[in-house]
């Protein structure tokens, strides 16, 4: 049994673990993306409860591109400007708080849309904050050459809670309602709070600092934004997060109307479906943590994106629960093998003066789901849910093709 441990503890995808401030970073993970996940189900389902409309049910998500679009350039700044840890314990906070308000609010039965509005952009401000800091943490707390393994170990506890968290709001929901959903996601992000209080203080060099002090924040982000344009690893990168996010993950913003109008298996069975997701996220997860580092991840993620596009499609044609539920399985598995190499690529090939910023664009481009997410909502009242999803995924599937065309070298990246 020693043996085997020690095997396990040497194992390159795992040495990661070996460094205190990457483990503390990774508990704060695990509970500050339970919360993330299981709030994907809750706010949906509760605008759709509220309401009965697809419209709003996109708007519920499309909302909190809001704070993206105002916020999200000047996050990338803070993350390189000021402590990354006192970041991402402001943001995981607050969430505490929102969520609990919200949780209170519904138990009252006095909980109206704009409550869910303001709860969304308020969230989504908060994951703004701490998404550029959280993702440069990793890359401060490990060496160069364990960053592809690091991430997979961090892109396995997303996809984990990805699968555990949905299934959890589901059960919770069908148990007990919305509020004692939001209640457990507010102490699942007070837990990762009290863990990112136990990180030890990231040195800067006092050069460095002079220098963003000189820097007014406008200064900072347009000097980012140039660097992540020219430097042509980083812009392929962002350019396919970009194309996904918009056009390919915003389906699941329809999969409430999915299970309780097309497939008739209610909030548990939704979860259910975001848990298969969540299946092929892990598995996807756990070979780029093994095996990862060997990939040329360019072709990988390119592949990946295009084959994402597609099951998305196959399940908007799917006529039965099982066969939705295949398609689901595999797009969790495409998600992450492009999303998870993006985010190594765009870290590995970025200067640490520059990470922040060059990682905040990396969110910013995810984050353009929920500008997606509206779209489908239309998309659907006006021909359809399978029809929005269908049309969404081919879109993004054509839009992968292009990029391939006219950035060939991306194919070729390490």
């Amino acid at each position: 049994m020693g043996s085997l441990f020690t095997a396990f503890r040497n194992n390159r995808a795992f040495k990661a673990l070996h460094y205190r401030d990457f483990r503390t970073v990774s508990v704060c993970q695990i509970f500050g993306n339970l919360g993330f996940w299981m709030d994907e189900l809750s706010r949906g389902w509760l605008i759709y409860q509220i309401t009965n409309s697809m419209v709003q049910l996109g708007l519920a998500r499309g909302i909190q591109f809001v704070p993206l679009l105002l916020f999200a350039p000047f996050a990338g700044t803070f993350a390189d400007r000021y402590s990354r840890r006192s970041l991402l314990l402001f943001a995981q906070g607050m969430s505490t708080v929102i969520f609990a308000v919200l949780a209170l609010l519904i138990y009252a039965h006095v909980v109206q849309p704009w409550h869910v509005y303001v709860a969304a952009v308020c969230s989504g401000l908060m994951q703004v904050i701490q998404q550029p800091a959280r993702s440069s943490l990793v890359s401060d707390t490990v060496p160069s050459e364990l960053l592809t393994n690091a991430i997979g170990l961090t892109s396995m506890i997303f996809n984990g809670a990805r699968l555990i968290g949905p299934a959890l709001a589901g059960a919770i929901i069908a148990f007990s309602d919305t509020d004692g959903a939001y209640a457990v996601q507010s102490a699942s992000l007070l837990i990762a709070t009290i863990w990112a209080a136990k990180l030890g203080p990231m040195p800067r060099s006092a050069e460095f600092k002079a220098q963003m002090q000189r820097e007014s924040y406008v200064e900072s982000i347009l000097k980012g934004w140039k660097y992540a344009w020219n430097h042509k690893i980083v812009r392929a990168g962002i350019m396919c997060t970009t194309v996904v996010s918009t056009f390919i993950f915003p389906f699941t913003t329809m999969l409430p109307v999915f299970a309780r109008d097309i497939l008739n298996i209610g909030a548990g069975g939704q979860g259910m479906l975001l848990a298969a997701m969540g299946s092929g996220a892990v598995v996807s997860s756990i070979l780029i943590t093994l095996t990862g580092h060997r990939w040329t991840r360019g072709k990988v993620m390119l592949d990946a994106s295009l084959l994402y596009g597609l099951m998305v499609v196959g399940l908007a044609c799917s006529p039965w629960y099982w066969m939705a539920l295949m398609f689901m399985l595999l797009a969790g598995l495409c998600h992450v093998h492009a999303n998870a190499l993006v985010n190594t690529v765009v870290q590995s090939y970025s200067e640490p003066e520059f990470r922040g910023r060059s990682m905040a664009l990396f969110n910013m481009s995810q984050m353009l789901s929920t500008a997606g997410s509206m779209v489908a909502g239309v998309l659907a009242a006006a021909i359809g849910p399978r029809g929005a999803v269908a049309a969404m995924g081919l879109t993004g599937a054509a839009g992968i093709l292009l990029l391939m065309v006219l950035m060939p070298a991306a194919r070729k990246i390490k």
